[in-house]
């Protein structure tokens, strides 16, 4: 393996470049989770990595608890398939929730505001009742539990990473909050190793070729726990060095072809966030403009043959969609062709026609 072939690598495995799945559960479940930050386009992140699948369709596996929309690592939020979610959540938590716990008494959030929030929601949502957030505020106010600077969704991650609630489906525009129990009452049980053991592997399998550091990052354990665990399930792996650099996958590969594929994937997909180091498939210089450095917030990226050539942006109108594609070098007319079919496929799972401004 070269450093060449590890984006071509990558777009295979992460199903990008190419897919046999048709559920969207399939994809989530293969990810190991996918992060769901920007919901609208975390909703591509799935469709995209099917053969057919609309957003309509994803909307629907929520609906249906076939995937689960929470915390389970990061403190950001991810999609994860329903089998997976209660372990997965766990996996993190108490290191996450002990890392910030400091944090919630200087937003005055002490052991006791949470604690009547946590009744409060539990008793709103009980009987496998759904309610958006702006209604749980209001719960809230009259409670006098603050929710404002960012108070309220403090209390609700928090509930999130201790299993507590998950998101449920939308209403309206508005996304439901139900109780994770109620909404996906089976438990795979898995012990701290094995939840590590699958975790790597789900992610080796489905992110490689990757480090060590990439998935320590992704999941937010430590490196430590990350080497015990790729010890533990070592022979299921496969291993690469490049240019002194350790790489794990899993041990059935695809053949390596130059890819000449061009694709339109969402704010924070997988193949851009999941991995520490990125200069595999971004030039340093323009990791500015894909990572625009407010709150974090990541642009949809145009992906050439592997690489980050662009970011693009979308806009819902009354005829369509609008795509307006940036790139950091000028387009050739034949990946200026290839955006044009692209962009037709985000808009037939949109059930839009698409334009491109």
């Amino acid at each position: 393996m070269t450093a060449t072939d590890i984006p071509q690598l990558r777009l295979s495995n992460q199903k990008i470049s190419q897919t046999t799945f048709t559920k969207p559960e399939e994809v989530v479940s293969w990810m190991g989770a996918t992060q769901a930050q920007d919901y609208l386009m975390s909703l591509w992140a799935i469709g995209l990595r099917t053969k057919s699948c609309m957003e309509k369709d994803v909307e629907r596996a929520i609906a249906d608890r076939k995937i689960v929309r929470t915390w389970p690592m990061r403190r950001t939020l991810h999609f994860v398939a329903a089998a997976d979610v209660h372990w997965m959540v766990r996996l993190s938590s108490e290191r996450i929730i002990k890392t910030y716990a400091a944090h919630m008494p200087q937003l005055g959030l002490r052991h006791e505001i949470n604690k009547k929030a946590r009744k409060i929601v539990t008793t709103a949502l009980s009987g496998g009742i759904g309610i958006a957030r702006e209604a749980i505020y209001e719960r809230f106010a009259k409670e006098k539990i603050p929710t404002d600077q960012s108070r309220g969704i403090h209390i609700l991650w928090r509930m999130g990473q201790e299993a507590v609630v998950c998101f449920g489906p939308r209403e309206g525009k508005q996304q439901t909050f139900v109780l994770l129990d109620e909404w996906v009452p089976q438990k795979r049980t898995l012990s701290r190793d094995e939840a590590v053991g699958e975790a790597i592997l789900r992610y080796f399998t489905s992110h490689g070729p990757a480090t060590a550091a990439d998935f320590a990052w992704w999941s937010g354990l430590t490196i430590s726990d990350v080497k015990a665990g790729v010890a533990s399930v070592k022979s299921k792996l496969s291993e690469e060095s490049v240019d002194g650099k350790q790489y794990w996958m899993g041990q059935s590969q695809p053949k390596v072809t130059s890819s000449t594929g061009t694709y339109l994937l969402p704010a924070f997909d997988e193949y851009m966030v999941s991995y520490k180091f990125r200069d595999a498939i971004l030039d340093p210089k323009h990791a500015g403009e894909v990572n625009r450095g407010l709150n974090g917030m990541f642009a949809p990226i145009v992906v050439v043959n592997g690489r980050i050539e662009g970011t693009w942006k979308r806009e819902v109108t009354k005829k369509g969609v609008v795509i307006t594609p940036h790139a950091f070098h000028q387009f050739t007319q034949a990946y200026r062709r290839a955006i044009v079919t692209e962009s037709d496929k985000y808009g037939t799972f949109l059930g839009l026609p698409a334009f491109i401004q």
